[in-house]
This record gives C-alpha cells, sequence and structure tokens, in this order.
C-alpha cells in the first residue's frame, strides 16, 4: 500500500488543476474561436442541426430534440446551456447576423424568456447553412472524437465571414471576460476585402470601411474620435445613446419619442429607464413630462414622453442622457482563443487570422476538388478508350473464365486464361494497360454509354473536367488566382446578406443638464407619530398652527433647499432633502419617510428630527437605554452620505434620546423605574460620534433609561409624572454615574 502513495506538496496539486480548470472553462465554454467567432456550444449546436438536416428549406424541429440530441452526442453540459445558446443564436435584436430561425416565442427584448423547448421549434438560417457549414464535406476543417469518442465533431466550423465581428459576443472566464459588439456585414465584408488586398493597410483606414459597431437595436454612438484607439488594442468604452425625436402635437404640446434605444438597455434595463424616468418626476428633477408610456411591440421601440407645454426639450434630454440608461456605455475588450490561447486583439489582428483562415479553408477546398476531378479524368479517359476498343472488351469478357482473369487482361495485358476469336484480337488484348479504377468502372458500364450521344457527352464532360483541374491548379499554386476568387465568394455572401446600417456613429458633446434654480424659501416640515410626513408653506402653517402642532410630532421650520436630518433608536441618522418630501396641502396625508429615505420603520424608531442647518453650529446630546450619555458637536453630521453611524452602541442598547443643547445648562435623566437624575451638562465630556459615550445614571438590574431633558437656569421646564405636576429645575445636581432621587 505505502509504494501507492504518491507525496507531493498541496499547494502543486492545488495550482496544476486550478490552472487546468481555468484553461477548460476558458478554451471549452466561455470563449469564442477567433475562426469561426463561435464559442462551443454554438459550434455544436449548428452542427448538430446540420447533421440533423434541418436546414432553412426544410420544416421546423422541435428545440427539445436539437437540444438532446446535442447534448447526447457533442455537449453534456446541460440542456440549459444548450437552449440558452440557441435562442440567443435566433434573436434577432442581440444579434447582428441571426444563425438559427426560430418559430415560437424565443423572448422579447424587453427581457421576456423564452418558452420551454418543449413548446419552440428551429431550422437553419439561409446564412447559416451556406456560409458557415456548406464545405464541411470537402475536409476543409479537421474533426475530433466528441466526449465519449462515439462520434466526430469539428474543431471549428468553415466560416466564410469574420463572424467574430459581424455577430459580436460576450463572456465570462475564468480570470477574463470577452465582449465584443457586433458590426455591421457589409461594411465588414468590405473592410475584410480591403485587408486582404493590402496587410499593411492600418487600423484607421479601415475605420473610414468599417466606422464602428452596429448595434440591432440602433442607436448613436457618441465618441466616434475614440474608435480608433479601441479597435487599435482591443479594448475600450463606445457611448452608446438612445435616439429621441420630437413629435410635435396640436396645442403647441410637444412629446418625445425613443425609438431606438442603447444595446445595453435591452431586457429588464428598458423597466429600469421607465421606473428611472418615473423617479426624476417623483423627485422634482423635472416638471416637463407629464405621462409615460411604453408602447413597444415587434415593430420596434417606442417609448413616449408626453411633455408640458413649454417645455425645454433639449435640457431633458440631457436630462435623461445623464440620469438613466438612455445613454450609456458598452465596454470593449475583443478576447478570443487565437491559436489555442486566449488572445486580446486588435481590429487588424482579428482580419489577419480570418484571412489566414480563408486561405487555409480554400487550400484544403481545392485541393480536394482537384484530386476529384483526377480521380473523374482517370475513370473518363478509361471510358472514352474502351468505347474505342468495346469489340475487343467484350470479346475478353466473353472469353473470361471469371472476373479475375477480365481485369489481369484489362490492366496488365495478360491473355492466357482468356479464349479470343483470332490471334489478332489475341494480340491487341496484351497491348491493353487501364487502371485499376477504369478497370472497375468498364466492367460497370452499362450498354446504354455506347450510344453515340453518350459517348460525345462524356467527351465534353471530360473537357469540362479538364478546366476544372486547370482552374483549381492555378488556385493552388497561384495565389492571386486564389484571392480573387476568394474575393469573388465574399463579394457574393455581401450582395447577399448585407442588410443597411442601424446604428450612427458621431462625435457629440456630453449631455449637460442645467437644474431649474428653485427660489429658496421657508417652509414648515410636518411629521407625524405614524412617520408620514410633508412639507407647507409658511402662510398655511400658520393659518393652522394650532393643529398642526398638536397633531404632528416634529414640526420644524427649514428652508426648501435645506436637508433634514433623523436620529433613529438603532443609531442610524439618516439625511433627506428638503425637495424629496412632499409639497402640498395642509390637510394632505402625507407620504411615509421610509418612501424617499433609508428609513425603515419596521426596523427602527424615530427618535429626533432636526434641520441640518439648525445643529451645524450646537451640539447635541446622546442618551440611550443603558444610561450612556455624550455630548457631539452638531457638525460632525453634515455628511454626503444618505445614511451613516451617528453612534456606537453596546449589544442590545439602543439610544432613547437626541437633544438639541443650544444654551442648555443641565439634563434630567429619568429611567423607568421613577429614577430622576439631574446633571450638569459641564459634567458630560464632548465626543465625536464614533464613540460609545460615558455612564450617565446606574441604572438597577431591570430599570433603564427611558427619557431625558436639557434645560438652563431661566428655563423651568415642568412635567407630569404620575399625575403630579413636577419642577425638573428643583432637582438637585448629582454626581454622574449616580442613582438619582425615586419620585
Amino acid at each position: 500500500m505505502e509504494e501507492r502513495i504518491i507525496r507531493t506538496e498541496y499547494s502543486e496539486v492545488m495550482q496544476k488543476s486550478y490552472i487546468d480548470y481555468a484553461m477548460s472553462v476558458i478554451i471549452a465554454r466561455a470563449l469564442p474561436d477567433v475562426r469561426d467567432g463561435l464559442k462551443p456550444v454554438q459550434r455544436r449546436t449548428l452542427y448538430d442541426m446540420h447533421e440533423l438536416g434541418i436546414k432553412y428549406d426544410k420544416p421546423y424541429r422541435k428545440c427539445a430534440r436539437i437540444v438532446g440530441d446535442t447534448m447526447g452526442k457533442y455537449h453534456p453540459h446541460g440542456d440549459s446551456s444548450i437552449y440558452d445558446a440557441l435562442v440567443v443564436m435566433a434573436q434577432d435584436f442581440k444579434k447582428g447576423m441571426p444563425l438559427v430561425d426560430g418559430h415560437g416565442n424565443f423572448g422579447s427584448i424587453e427581457g421576456d424568456g423564452a418558452a420551454a423547448m418543449r413548446y419552440t421549434e428551429a431550422r437553419l438560417q439561409k446564412v447559416t447553412q451556406e456560409v458557415f457549414l456548406n464545405d464541411l464535406d470537402k475536409d476543409v476543417v479537421d474533426f475530433m472524437p466528441n466526449f465519449d469518442e462515439t462520434e466526430k465533431e469539428p474543431t471549428v466550423l468553415p466560416v466564410r465571414v469574420p463572424n467574430l465581428l459581424i455577430n459580436g459576443t460576450e463572456g465570462i472566464a475564468v480570470g477574463m471576460a470577452t465582449n465584443v459588439p457586433p458590426h455591421n456585414f457589409g461594411e465588414v465584408m468590405e473592410a475584410a476585402k480591403a485587408y486582404m488586398k493590402n496587410p499593411k493597410i492600418t487600423t484607421e483606414e479601415l475605420l473610414e470601411i468599417m466606422p464602428g459597431p452596429d448595434f440591432p437595436t440602433g442607436g448613436i454612438v457618441i465618441n466616434k474620435d475614440e474608435l480608433k484607439d479601441i479597435y487599435e488594442t482591443g479594448m475600450g468604452k463606445i457611448k452608446i445613446r438612445g435616439k429621441v425625436e420630437v413629435e410635435d402635437l396640436k396645442g403647441g404640446k410637444q412629446r418625445l419619442v425613443i425609438t431606438e434605444i442603447p444595446y445595453t438597455m435591452i431586457g429588464n434595463n428598458i423597466a429600469k429607464f421607465l421606473n428611472d424616468t418615473v423617479n426624476l418626476i417623483e423627485t422634482k428633477k423635472t416638471t416637463d413630462i407629464v405621462d409615460i408610456s411604453n408602447q413597444s411591440s415587434k415593430e420596434g421601440i417606442r417609448i413616449v414622453l408626453e411633455l408640458k407645454k413649454g417645455a425645454d426639450v433639449e435640457n431633458l434630454k440631457n436630462l435623461l442622457y445623464k440620469k438613466t440608461k438612455l445613454e450609456d456605455t458598452f465596454g470593449v475588450n475583443i478576447l478570443a482563443v487565437a491559436d489555442g490561447r486566449p488572445e486580446t486583439l486588435g481590429l487588424k489582428k482579428v482580419l489577419e487570422y480570418y484571412v489566414d483562415f480563408q486561405y487555409e479553408l480554400a487550400g484544403r477546398k481545392y485541393k480536394t476538388l482537384l484530386n476529384r476531378e483526377l480521380d473523374k479524368k482517370e475513370i473518363q479517359e478509361g471510358l472514352i478508350k474502351a468505347c474505342d476498343v468495346i469489340d475487343l472488351i467484350i470479346e475478353i469478357l466473353r472469353g473470361s473464365k471469371n472476373v479475375k482473369d477480365a481485369k489481369a487482361c484489362l490492366t496488365r495485358g495478360e491473355t492466357g486464361n482468356i479464349k479470343f476469336r483470332s490471334k489478332a484480337s489475341e494480340e491487341d488484348a496484351k497491348k491493353l494497360h487501364f487502371t485499376e479504377r477504369q478497370t472497375q468502372a468498364i466492367l460497370e458500364m452499362r450498354l446504354q454509354k455506347l450510344i453515340g450521344l453518350e459517348v460525345e457527352a462524356l467527351i465534353r464532360e471530360h473537357e469540362e473536367t479538364l478546366k476544372k483541374i486547370a482552374f483549381y491548379m492555378d488556385v493552388l499554386e497561384n495565389h492571386k488566382a486564389m484571392t480573387k476568387v476568394l474575393l469573388k465568394e465574399m463579394d457574393g455572401y455581401k450582395k447577399e446578406f448585407d442588410r443597411p446600417r442601424r446604428t450612427s456613429i458621431e462625435n457629440a458633446e456630453a449631455a449637460v443638464y442645467e437644474e431649474k434654480k428653485i427660489e429658496e424659501a421657508p417652509v414648515m416640515f410636518l411629521m407625524d407619530r405614524f412617520g408620514y410626513a410633508k412639507t407647507v408653506d409658511m402662510a398655511t402653517y400658520e393659518r393652522n398652527r394650532e393643529a398642526a402642532d398638536n397633531e404632528n410630532r416634529y414640526v420644524i421650520q427649514v428652508m426648501n433647499t435645506g436637508r433634514l436630518v433623523i436620529f433613529t433608536d438603532t443609531g442610524k441618522m439618516h439625511t433627506i432633502k428638503v425637495m424629496d418630501v412632499p409639497f402640498g396641502k395642509f390637510r394632505d396625508k402625507g407620504v411615509p419617510i421610509d418612501n424617499y429615505s433609508n428609513f425603515d420603520s419596521a426596523a427602527e424608531r424615530v427618535v429626533g428630527v432636526f434641520a441640518l442647518s439648525d445643529i451645524l453650529e450646537e451640539k447635541l446630546l446622546f442618551a440611550t437605554k443603558t444610561g450612556m450619555v455624550k455630548v457631539v458637536a452638531g457638525a460632525e453630521f453634515d455628511v454626503a452620505k444618505k445614511t451613516i453611524a451617528s453612534t456606537k452602541l453596546a449589544e442590545g442598547d439602543e439610544v432613547i434620546g437626541v437633544l438639541k443643547l443650544e444654551k442648555s445648562e443641565f439634563v434630567v435623566l429619568q429611567s423607568k423605574a421613577g429614577y430622576f437624575l439631574k446633571l450638569a451638562l459641564s459634567d458630560i465630556p464632548e465626543m465625536k460620534k464614533t464613540a460609545v459615550g460615558n455612564h450617565g445614571m446606574k441604572l438597577g438590574t431591570k430599570d433603564e433609561l427611558e427619557l431625558a431633558y436639557v434645560f438652563n437656569k431661566e428655563t423651568s421646564p415642568t412635567i407630569t409624572y404620575k399625575e403630579k405636576e413636577m419642577v425638573l429645575s428643583s432637582l438637585k445636581v448629582a454626581a454622574r454615574n449616580s442613582k438619582g432621587t425615586k419620585k
């Protein structure tokens, strides 16, 4: 047993295992091959459909059949990955050139998923059949065993166009990712032709032919000048905007209609755009939008924004570009498997690999075709020669005892075992030297081939074969001739499968949104004990002062451009812009503060609300349930974040009050058990908001701090405790961390 144990370093084993796993993901799953632009799952699915005969001119077949066959023969990684790949290849809003013709529900641009594979059907597109799979029978690519070595699959498909650029791709591997935008079919073909004619062509010259990406969703690329660097390096960021049209309505009104969206918006981001736009309206970032509706259909995108009369259209467009997904970034990373390893490629490098692959395909194709024609030539020459001596051949066949003797005579002139009618015939037979193939063809020849017209057709066929042989040899031996053939084929593909460009490419100025200046004015913030809040103007408050003070827990004067800070029992502080608080009539119910802040009424309780401007120059007293107290400068709470920790709490502790000190000199702490402790504020040290604080009141075993009051010598607050009035100033000042007086 001991001799079977392999001792090794654990770290080395882990490193090797991880590298093997990473390379498997990179090569066999996540990244496309630069030659055909396909990931393994896509390549296997298309090849399986080809093998099943599901061609563009044949009936559709159930996707479940395709998925099952692909999984069983070539891709044993689960049906979902295969079906997902099949669906994406059929979606015209994701692919520049769909490779699969889907029948049924294959999802929508708005993020709806495809129906289950048992309900959908598919077949190959014409372009896939003719451009991706057409020459598989001509030994143009290598085949390898499948996962269980029961089938053969192509290592790469003989794709005749730069599919990596035309359809683009996306994928996440281990430690790397690829993201290639789709491009226009005709432009890519012209760029490839230009590179084939002049390999020294620059990226800048190529971009004059192929100016940039062409997304199936249209849109506008707005950083044209940056594209050169992106296509030089294979990495960069493309900025895309949706296309917005302005429609004039009756009465001088207008509406914005979004007819094209950024490629990155497809799916759930359309709903996010609508939500973001609604949020702009609710937060009063814009008051120009009256209504918003999504009227998109299979015919295309149509999102309508109804505007009020006199709306600043250009400013609103810039706001949408700046604050929503209507302007977005596409991160380009042209990463593909080249020569068996992942490589980041610039435009020229992609075209170089494509062109080299085309020459390789053409070389193998025409070599195969040449060999086929040479075989035909051999047989044709044998048959033509046989027609001239057909009487002799018939005599040989009639005089032969078996096929073996007949073949020996026809190929080597052996006449010993054959009976001839005359010596002259025997002498003529000895001169025969047909090849094995010719002999077999002669033996299988039908008598109808001896008809004069058939012989003439055979001669014409032979002449055609000789022409083909000359052509194939010229293509194989002459680089210019092969280039000419390839260029002609590329022109044919462009003529048949080209489509108009959808995405505009230009240089556009950055979206600049000018916020409308709001006239600064004081308002009253009103919040009831349930957390419903609103703001009203000062005149409304003055008319309803008594009712406002009685019905609301917090009544605070604040500027409409200012901020409010809300302290909670969990030690958090939430900041709210006054503009976010609904402004309305006095009898309006208001809106819960949960709706426009991070406050969660289910998990925390409000213990203090202040206008930020009122506490910046002041100090705040924090008191907790366990009797901890501290003083904090209000300026510490002037922060940009919406939510921060306003104090540090021990486990199980909570804040019971945050009080503004102003000119206060004393604090009275009240416990649930009825103990009152009066402290001089000068005895409570000032600390940072991150501090826990000091012991303020010594509490009994089950007692806890309930309330805190602050005041000075001039003020004499009176409270009601156990139905008796109590003047707080009458209490004697005690030492910090003492028990206090029982009442």
